[in-house]
């Protein structure tokens, strides 16, 4: 049996012996640059080097890079989804290209690694008005030895990689490996293989409307670690390899019950294990996450929360994720990621704090869930006793939704999984509905204070409305002097403000907006609060968007020269005490006017 260690040391010895840099695993948590919460893929962080930027390790390059994909979280509990995995990459920053890549790719699959030429199969892009067909690439695999009715022409969707929902990113066509992992003795391709990893040549740079040639070729190359180990143990459910193995014999003894015996217990340990293994690595990340009810926090609240109901489904406490925890950090992966055993203890007690708060209200909601489906049974079965045409219903209502969420912290995924269980739907529209009745109540109730796009005048809340003044100066002058603020939203948790402009921000004016606004941070300078006449205020340039708000005097704050703004508050003392400012996207919110989301570290 090959271990994961064994695997992680197989691939990066192979590719330093092509001369590749080892840089190591970066941060789970997205930058902002690319638009996305976590790090999908292995090339991820390595964007700004695709695009240009000389790398400080060279042009050639390999790691193996932890990634989260939280899109498909409802398929844990087969034997192949994960949502935390590792990726084995390696790239060539405009060094080589086809065919040195084709040939290493050929050589650690079939001499490092073992597996049988004669079954690997390809796919290579077919060619569309973007880009010809990859004739190249398909010419290099048969003069390797690959069979050539082993290799397949496929269309875009098939065989050209970009990372959905960004621009200004690489992206090119690419050549799949494939292998089987049934039907062995005769596979056919596609239905017995699987794909094992895939050799990306970025020749191109998206755009608003298209493609444009880069200025140099780089490879991409990503291998699945996880996929990778299960192939080479012979294994077909990926529980079993040496990453889950001591988790699940623990779930099973905690539990009294067989994995190997398949059912609802075999789901539940699975995902148990999975959404453990994401969170521990979430919150041990050196830019770790809290569980929280906005943003990246949100994920892995629901992920922790999910864990701990399929503890409960497997009759043991949420102490099983817990000792599960233990072994990941101890046992598992504390080697690979050393400041899992540095953030030991505080992973540990920021997943049993978590824990405590959602099994307090856990058993209660359920017991609310389960009269919700009681009563639509009882009202179903005296449907049908007065009116033999009636027709089941089968939705659970969105104010009870809403309830489960407002009063007992039941996600609405949550509410809809269980509803699922019973061949129901939840009323989506109905719960958004009774979400946003709440939000004007809230808002009543704190009988108008809730200026300036803030959900709370919070210690925090009233940093970020501060940070939003900031902002808004360092865009004029980054810029134009012509953006002016045209929304704003703030919570406890993040900022997002709004703002004319014609077209997306490069990637260097987002980093100099934010590197503007940390410099005014750090400078400490006094938020000075001034009333005056309307006029005055114009006079001595102050900012007044919404004029239509103000009266004849108004309320002005300053901050040195560099920001001056009408406005209602709140404010904080001075910029020093708003810690690290970071754009975590910038995207379209509606024509000519772009949106920026940022957080307060």
């Amino acid at each position: 049996m090959i271990t994961s260690k064994e695997l992680r040391n197989k691939w990066i010895s192979f590719y330093e012996s092509k001369g590749h840099k080892n840089i190591g695993a970066v941060s789970l948590i997205g930058d902002g640059s690319t638009g996305v919460m976590f790090n999908v893929a292995g090339m991820q962080p390595l964007m700004p080097y695709l695009l240009g930027k000389p790398h400080p390790a060279g042009k050639r390059l390999c790691n193996v890079q932890g990634c989260v994909r939280t899109v498909d979280i409802d398929s844990v509990g087969d034997g192949s989804h994960f949502t935390f995995f590792e990726m084995m990459g390696n790239w060539s920053l405009g060094d080589y290209f086809k065919k040195e890549k084709t040939a290493w790719s050929f050589e650690i699959l079939t001499k490092a690694l073992g597996f049988e030429k004669d079954r690997l199969c390809c796919t290579v892009f077919e060619g569309n008005g973007s880009a010809p067909r990859d004739e190249e690439t398909a010419t290099l695999l048969q003069s390797l030895g690959i069979q050539k009715d082993h290799i397949f022409f496929l269309p875009k969707e098939d065989n050209w990689w970009e990372l959905e929902g960004t621009v200004g990113t690489p992206c090119g066509p690419d050549n799949e490996w494939f292998y089987p992992i049934k039907n062995k003795d005769n596979p056919v391709f596609p239905d017995d293989y699987v794909e094992i990893g895939n050799d990306v040549y970025m020749q191109y740079k998206k755009t608003e409307t298209g493609y444009e040639p880069l200025e140099n070729k780089n490879v991409d190359t990503g291998f699945g670690f996880d996929r990778m180990l299960l192939f080479l143990n012979g294994l077909t459910d990926g529980y079993q390899t040496d990453l889950f193995l001591p988790v699940i014999e623990k779930l099973e003894s905690l539990a009294g019950k067989s994995y190997a015996a398949g059912g609802e217990a075999q789901k539940a340990m699975r995902i148990v294990a999975d959404h453990t293994r994401t969170a521990v690595m979430l919150i041990g990340d050196e830019q770790g996450i809290l569980p929280s009810n906005v943003g990246a926090g949100y994920i892995l609240r629901r992920l922790m929360r999910r864990a701990i109901r399929y503890c409960r489904s497997l009759g043991v406490s949420s102490d099983a994720m817990l000792a599960a925890a233990e072994i990941f950090i101890d046992d598992v992966y504390g080697e690979a990621y050393p400041i899992l055993k540095e953030k030991r203890g505080y992973v540990l007690d920021e997943m049993k704090k978590e824990a405590t708060r959602f099994e307090a209200t856990l058993a209660q909601g359920i017991k609310e869930f389960d009269k919700c489906i009681q009563g639509i049974a009882r009202k179903n079965e005296f449907m049908r006793k007065n009116n033999p045409a009636y027709k089941d219903e089968k939705v659970i209502g969105g104010k009870q939704a809403f309830r489960l969420y407002d009063t007992y912290g039941f996600p609405l995924e949550l509410t809809e999984e269980l509803a699922a269980e019973h061949g129901l739907s939840v009323d989506t529209a109905g719960f958004d509905a009774a979400f946003k009745e709440h939000q004007e109540k809230s808002r009543v109730l704190n009988k108008g204070e809730a200026k300036g796009g803030l959900e709370s005048h919070s210690e925090k809340a009233t940093a970020y409305h501060t940070a939003t003044h900031l902002l808004n100066a360092a865009l004029k002058q980054v810029l134009s002097p012509d953006c002016n603020q045209k929304g704003s939203n703030i919570t406890d948790e993040r900022m997002r403000f709004d703002f004319n402009f014609p077209r997306p921000m490069t990637e260097e004016e987002i980093g100099a907006v934010e590197n503007l606004v940390n410099e005014k941070i750090r400078e400490n300078i006094p938020v000075v609060y001034k009333e005056m006449s309307i006029g005055e205020a114009r006079k001595e340039n102050f900012v007044g968007v919404f004029d239509s708000k103000y009266g004849d005097t108004v309320k002005t704050y300053s901050i040195g020269e560099f920001s001056k703004e009408m406005c209602g508050g709140p404010h904080v003392a001075s910029t020093g005490v708003l810690g690290k400012f970071r754009i975590v996207k910038e995207q379209s919110s509606s024509a000519g006017v772009r949106r920026i989301k940022a957080v307060l570290e």
